[in-house]
């Protein structure tokens, strides 16, 4: 078990030596070990006594703390991090450098390469959706030939990285327009929306997208980057910039996820509510259980690779004069 989600209205957590014990109403109702614990997941009204955070820390693991209902980011906590202050350096100087263009053409050829793969593999699966997804396609293939035959001037960047976006979008665009093909009518998707979803599918990729984005968060701060800084996405205050470039390279998986948990009936649109005082679609509590063990099953398919792209970047900064940095993990 690498993950533990905590998501019970009035729950207290406490330690037992090696344990979290759980009480409710003052009854215990159960113990986790710590010792295969990497992270801990905390949603809603939840009272944690304070040597739980400690034996955490102490043990590196993680603590993301997301709000009730929407599933809201509310603050994420460390253990020891990774000190090696050369590699921010590395990276600051590469945030102002020809680096950000090389990375912003890979990164975008790699995302539609991968939202390729998506519709490819379900064109064998969904004849009914043939049409509609070998227009998308073909749509993707035309925007990844582009990018192939991109000639790269240095001296214009900022016309470079708005042509990218440009790319980018038009793909995201026909992809989604594709996708939502593979969904049946009564979950209404008919493009992506956020802030709130629209709809359970919306509500499912922002909820997995969200959990996916704090992984790799994670991921950049145990190794000593900086996440603020990315090169993508260009510096604004309070957000995560690298983790959303690298998030891009994964969201294809999330959405390949999305549609395999709806496609075997996992979840349906019964499993999710409508906010009538704040307008969105949320999943409901209990199908919040059934969806931590899912995508706690996915995710552990995925963590070496979230873990080897992290040091590939690292390796990138570093010009691949990195040996130091692993030396203590």
């Amino acid at each position: 078990m690498g993950t533990l989600f905590i998501d019970r209205k009035g729950i207290h957590v406490t330690l037992d030596g090696n344990s979290i014990v759980f009480y409710a109403n003052g009854v215990r109702e159960g113990t986790v070990p710590i010792n295969p614990l990497k992270r801990v997941v905390v949603v809603g009204n939840v009272t944690i006594d304070t040597p739980v955070i400690h034996k955490l820390a102490d043990e590196n693991i993680s603590m993301l703390f997301l709000s009730g209902r929407r599933m809201r980011f509310r603050g994420m906590l460390h253990g020891s991090l990774h000190n090696n202050g050369i590699l921010r350096l590395k990276q600051y100087e590469k945030s102002l450098s020809s680096f950000v263009v090389d990375f912003s053409i890979d990164l975008v050829k790699r995302k539609v390469g991968s939202q390729l793969n998506v519709l490819r593999q379900a064109v064998d699966t969904r004849q009914d959706a043939r049409f509609t997804l070998t227009n998308g396609i073909g749509t993707l293939e035309k925007i990844q030939s582009s990018l192939d035959s991109f000639v790269v001037n240095i001296e214009l960047k900022e016309e470079i990285m708005a042509m990218l976006r440009g790319f980018e979008g038009s793909a995201s665009a026909a992809y989604f327009s594709a996708l939502t093909s593979l969904f049946p009518p009564s979950l209404e998707f008919t493009n992506r929306n956020r802030r709130p979803p629209r709809d359970p599918v919306n509500a499912m990729l922002s909820l997995c997208y969200t959990l996916l984005h704090y992984e790799i968060v994670r991921e950049i701060e145990v190794i000593g980057l900086d996440p603020t800084i990315g090169f993508y996405h260009q510096f604004e205050y309070g957000r995560e910039s690298l983790a959303c470039d690298l998030v891009e390279l994964f969201r294809a998986d999330i959405d390949s996820f999305v549609w395999t948990i709806f496609r075997e009936r996992e979840f349906t649109e019964r499993d999710f509510t409508y906010d009538r005082e704040r307008p969105g679609c949320y999943l409901k509590k209990g199908g919040r259980q059934r969806f931590y063990l899912l995508y706690e099953e996915w995710a552990q398919t995925m963590r070496a690779k979230f873990v080897e792209c992290v040091k590939g970047l690292a390796r990138r900064i570093m010009d691949g004069e990195i040996d130091d940095i692993y030396a203590n993990e």
